[in-house]
């Protein structure tokens, strides 16, 4: 049987990562773990009927501590055995919406255009759970694709306690669309156990989140938590069932870029033996570089890689 992690004041932290925080359960590596989630502050709250208020929603509201702005995120979660330079992966086997609505929201001096917009505005998104469809306030459905923007191991000891706003080495605040069932991420860790959190669940969001959100809500997730030893990371990556996804994570989109594309050569080189020119090529020829995100601080690129072009050698 699963474990089951629920979101409540004693399971959850708003707003950081940190090392010296203590894990809420430890599992062996390979189990899984049913983790509810919650997503934002009281401000963000419906008044409208017929739209799903979660209790423990209000009570994290009401008694959790809000060191530093960001968001709320359950666990965190040890492996039994995670020592720093191992990677724990964290397979999506299932993202499913906890809530019929959703929110979005313009932040005054933030997004990608903060000069254009520079008075807030919020909608509440209903969802259509059965119809698996958002209705947007213009008319429009959007399909969803729920996926948490934020998982991440405990940053390195040294950094402190740091906002889960600014997507760092150790994950976090990714905003990878492609974290839907079925994909695994992979993430260094830098302290015993590895401590993994997630949050910030997401109905649905387009590649670079421009306005700061996406349609924020509450999400379950089922994931599996497996532990490596054979190898290290220098930063997060991901798998989905048809793609490798290399990160590259910088405060300039331009070496965000690079660092992504790096990363892809060089794991290309692990993968199939290319050596870096050939690699190279082979990104230029079929491998896709996407923006992420442009709204975080740090900015996000993901170089991906369709998994029949390693398929000659059995990649």
């Amino acid at each position: 049987m699963p474990h089951v992690l629920n979101a409540s004041p004693e399971t959850c932290h708003w707003g950081f990562f940190d090392a010296a925080q203590a894990p809420v359960l430890t599992v062996a590596s390979g189990e899984t773990v049913v983790v509810h989630t919650v997503s934002g502050g009281p401000e963000v709250m419906p008044d409208g009927d017929g739209l799903d208020i979660l209790p423990e929603h209000l009570d994290i509201q009401a008694r959790s501590a809000r060191p530093l702005p960001g968001h709320i995120l359950t666990g965190p979660i040890a492996v039994d055995g995670a020592a720093p330079g191992d990677v724990i992966e964290v397979r999506f086997d299932a993202v499913t919406l906890r809530q019929n609505w959703g929110w979005n929201f313009i932040r005054p001096l933030a997004g990608t255009l903060p000069e254009d917009f520079p008075t807030g505005r919020q909608w509440t998104i209903p969802l259509d759970t059965d119809a698996n469809e958002a209705a947007l306030p213009w008319g429009d459905r959007l399909p969803l694709a729920p996926f948490f923007g934020v998982c991440g191991t405990a940053p390195p000891p040294e950094w402190g306690m740091v906002s889960s706003l600014h997507p760092r080495a150790f994950g976090g605040n990714l905003d990878l669309k492609e974290l839907t069932a079925g994909t695994s991420l992979f993430l260094p860790v830098f302290v015993p156990g590895g401590n993994v959190s997630l949050g910030d669940g997401h109905a649905a969001q387009g590649d670079g989140e421009v306005n700061v959100t996406a349609i924020e809500t509450a999400l379950t997730g089922d994931i599996t938590l497996t532990l490596h030893k054979e190898f290290s990371l220098p930063g997060p990556r991901a798998e989905t069932p048809t793609h490798l996804i290399a990160l590259g994570l910088d405060p300039s989109l331009d070496q965000a870029a690079k660092k992504a594309l790096r990363a892809m050569i060089a794991w290309i080189g692990e993968r199939v033996g290319l050596d870096a020119g050939e690699a190279y090529m082979l990104c230029s020829l079929a491998a896709d570089l996407r923006v992420t995100q442009t709204v975080n601080g740090e900015k996000g690129v993901h170089c991906m890689l369709h998994r029949d072009r390693l398929a000659f050698a059995g990649g």
